[in-house]
């Protein structure tokens, strides 16, 4: 699997702490944590996608890494068949590194790295070796926000560009939703991580494109406006202009949740509207939001094993 980074990383993995779980599996010898991964990479898809914000997407796409599993285990994922570790091709740390020159190769704006947590001394290691061989690409840590900032602390100087979720600032819709009571106080303490890492955000002029900083998603939820917002008023009070906001609306009900009171349905576009006119009225200025029907298939790619 490679020296270096990995090598004097790897003891981490006898003793899994790595992410807000610390569920202590020992994945170097072939067991399976929380994230239902060992400590062999997996990855299901690896290919340019056009679907990121659109300083991220760019015109020829973001060169997108799909690791398999998953320490969240939200029950309304939309992307279940990896982060349930149900597809994807065991890898190497070569071969990640590898990977990442392919999709340089192939015009992607970036190195767009998907659900990366459980990986983060794998990922380093392959960074590393990549950049050596004439990786010249931004790379995007793109995340559930349910992070460790210590495990962040690995990547400093690795990746340009942060891109947490922050799904919820209420305990218990966190524990009833991914079972992680304590989701709001490690997001805040990650995002903080991310901030320290790369400042205020930075737009190339010309390109319109992002070269570093932190865009934080927030997927509203439907019949949960109120937590939305509270989320939104957290990010602007703290950070003010100095981060991007991307509020989105294209929730999907999944057959998980199908008669689900509430996550059963689409978020409907007067919902939406109040979180955008909300964020609005406080003064968000930098940042996205979506218009017309987003909650489209075409958002979740095929998980085919194209790439890796």
């Amino acid at each position: 699997m490679g020296s270096g980074y990995w090598g004097l990383n790897r003891a981490m993995l006898t003793d899994c702490t790595l992410c807000p779980r610390e569920c202590h599996v020992n994945r170097m010898e072939g067991k399976r944590g929380y994230c239902k991964e060992t400590a062999t990479l997996a990855v299901a898809r690896a290919a340019l996608h056009m679907w990121e914000e659109t300083c991220i997407s760019g015109e020829s796409g973001s060169g997108t890494v799909f690791f398999c599993g998953c320490n969240m285990g939200c029950i309304f994922c939309q992307n279940h068949n990896i982060s349930g570790a149900k597809a994807g091709k065991e890898i190497t740390v070569d071969r990640l590194a590898q990977i990442f020159l392919e999709l340089q190769e192939q015009g992607a704006c970036n190195i767009n790295l998907v659900t990366p947590t459980h990986y983060v001394p794998q990922i380093a290691e392959a960074l590393c070796l990549s950049r050596k061989r004439g990786l010249a690409l931004p790379v995007v840590y793109n995340t559930s926000g349910y992070e460790k900032a210590e495990t962040l602390r690995m990547l400093r100087g690795s990746v340009d560009i942060y891109l947490p979720d922050f799904k919820y600032m209420d305990e218990e819709l966190a524990k009833e939703c991914s079972d992680a009571p304590d989701y709001p106080a490690y997001a805040k303490q990650a995002l903080a991580e991310m901030y320290r890492q790369t400042g205020g955000f930075k737009i190339d002029g010309q390109t319109g494109m992002m070269r570093s900083g932190v865009i934080v998603r927030h997927l509203v939820l439907p019949g949960h406006v109120k937590d939305s917002r509270e989320v939104i008023r957290y990010l602007y009070e703290t950070y003010k202009d100095q981060i991007l906001i991307s509020i989105m609306n294209q929730y999907t009900p999944m057959p998980r949740v199908s008669g689900h009171p509430l996550l059963g349905r689409k978020v409907t576009r007067r919902e939406y509207e109040k979180v955008v006119d909300y964020a609005l009225e406080i003064g968000v200025e930098c940042g996205y939001i979506q218009e017309g029907e987003a909650a489209l298939e075409s958002f979740i790619p095929e998980f085919d094993g194209m790439g890796v």
